[in-house]
């Protein structure tokens, strides 16, 4: 999560979204980086306006506009599934190497979802505490130029990130009965993320 207090921009790091490549383009511009703990650094819109947008308010930050990156909602979750396989989990009881992505998939269509498939969505990243979207402005993972050109316009700079934190590639085959009954679950990301693509959530 970074503060821009300059250009009047706050950066929610939607996790799995490229966010810490992007904060290490952008963090020299930061007046405020916060990269610890994980709560801090993927802090959610709700939390945002219910925690820390009050205090930026009283330091005269009122009016910080808002930004995230939204990703293709099963690509998203294969980048879940992808990072928690990496050798370094291997044994924690949240590891995904020893499991197939249908399995991961069903324990996210679990209730409750068990810890290795329990990731949330991005329409709750990005909503308020009544479930409304409330973030101003919501870019495509999948259009690059386009999110680093949004940067790029309000710091005055080009924005050129380095491809950090990648999770190893992987082949992701999904059953028809879980790909559709993801796309049911995942309905509102879905809808959300179509508007993203069509543009209708970018800096005007």
């Amino acid at each position: 999560m970074l503060v821009f207090w300059t250009q009047r921009l706050v950066f929610l790091a939607t996790p799995k979204t490229g966010t810490v490549a992007l904060e290490g383009a952008l963090a020299p511009d930061a007046a405020m980086v916060f990269r610890d703990p994980p709560e801090m650094k993927h802090m959610p819109y709700r939390v945002y306006e219910s925690f820390l947008k009050p205090r930026l308010d009283r330091m005269g930050g009122i009016g910080l506009e808002t930004i995230a990156v939204m990703r293709e909602p099963l690509d998203w979750l294969g980048s879940w599934y992808r990072y928690r396989a990496r050798p370094a989990l291997r044994g924690h009881p949240n590891s995904t190497a020893d499991m197939s992505f249908d399995d991961f998939v069903a324990g996210y269509l679990a209730t409750p979802r068990p810890g290795f498939a329990d990731v949330g969505c991005q329409s709750d990243f990005v909503a308020d505490a009544t479930g409304q979207v409330a973030v101003d402005y919501l870019l495509p993972y999948e259009d690059p130029a386009a999110v680093t050109g949004f940067f790029a316009r309000r710091l005055g700079r080009a924005v050129a990130p380095r491809r950090l934190n990648v999770s190893p590639e992987m082949a992701l085959p999904l059953s028809p009965r879980l790909a559709a009954a993801f796309r049911h679950h995942a309905a509102r990301d879905l809808r959300l993320h179509a508007r993203v693509r069509a543009g209708e959530m970018a800096d005007p």
